[in-house]
């Protein structure tokens, strides 16, 4: 992979993904599927990469797909695969937070994971429980983080299961066909670039929302350690 991506120009991942991806198609070629796949498991699997373009990826994706894979992405292939990727990276996400994630916050919190982040994933967690998990699937961000904090606050790890099939299921389907039944329209063609950034807009509009109340409404008083921020939510190990 790291090879298919030394001959790519990897400043179009967030600059223009389907130039991104038709260059990844061209290179990559079978093994484009796996690349894909490898950066939706980074965004939910790994709190480093909340800034891949899950959403965008998926749309695009799918408009660059057909029934046949004549253009290199098959649908009926891609989308079976695609939701393996996801699934995978929230459980492993869980899991680091669950076994480390008081250490990583006690640690290293201000080195290579932002606490603000945490502490909305955290918030949105504690308000909508474990439907947060597949909720939040639609949220960047949160999408990344909410799998971690479940498993520091120890939600019982089967209904995390069933939370996470529920969002991937729904998220990996709502982008990947709403690029392939509207993205070869003559209109979304010709502006293509502006319809992603709308996307990356839209998804992003919960998120900026939060943060405009978390700014300028009133302020609670925050939690002074990891241990109270992240208390079991949905009955902890129940």
């Amino acid at each position: 992979m790291i090879e298919i991506l030394s001959q790519i120009d990897i400043s179009t991942l967030f600059t223009n993904i389907h130039e991104f991806l038709n260059a990844v198609i061209k290179s990559a070629g079978p093994y484009s599927y796996l690349v894909i796949w490898s950066f939706l498991f980074l965004e939910t699997g790994v709190v480093l990469f909340p800034f891949l373009p899950g959403d965008s990826m998926l749309f695009a994706a799918g408009a660059l797909s057909t029934i046949h894979g004549e253009s290199g992405l098959d649908l009926r292939i891609l989308i079976p695969i695609l939701l393996t990727g996801p699934f995978l990276g929230d459980s492993c996400n869980y899991w680091i937070g669950r076994l480390f994630g008081r250490g990583i916050m006690h640690k290293h919190s201000h080195r290579f994971i932002k606490k603000e982040h945490l502490d909305k994933a955290h918030a949105f967690y504690e308000r909508h429980g474990g439907k947060a998990v597949a909720i939040g699937r639609f949220i960047p961000l949160i999408r990344t983080f909410v799998p971690f904090v479940a498993g520091i606050g120890k939600m019982h790890y089967g209904r995390f299961l069933v939370f996470s099939a529920i969002g991937t299921v729904c998220w990996i389907n709502v982008c990947v066909l709403a690029g392939f039944f509207f993205g070869r329209t003559e209109f979304v063609q010709q502006h293509f670039e502006s319809i992603i950034i709308a996307i990356v807009v839209v998804t992003l509009m919960p998120a900026v929302i939060t943060f405009i109340r978390t700014r300028f409404g009133k302020k609670a008083n925050p939690p002074t350690s990891p241990e109270k921020v992240f208390e079991p939510v949905d009955g902890g190990n129940k």
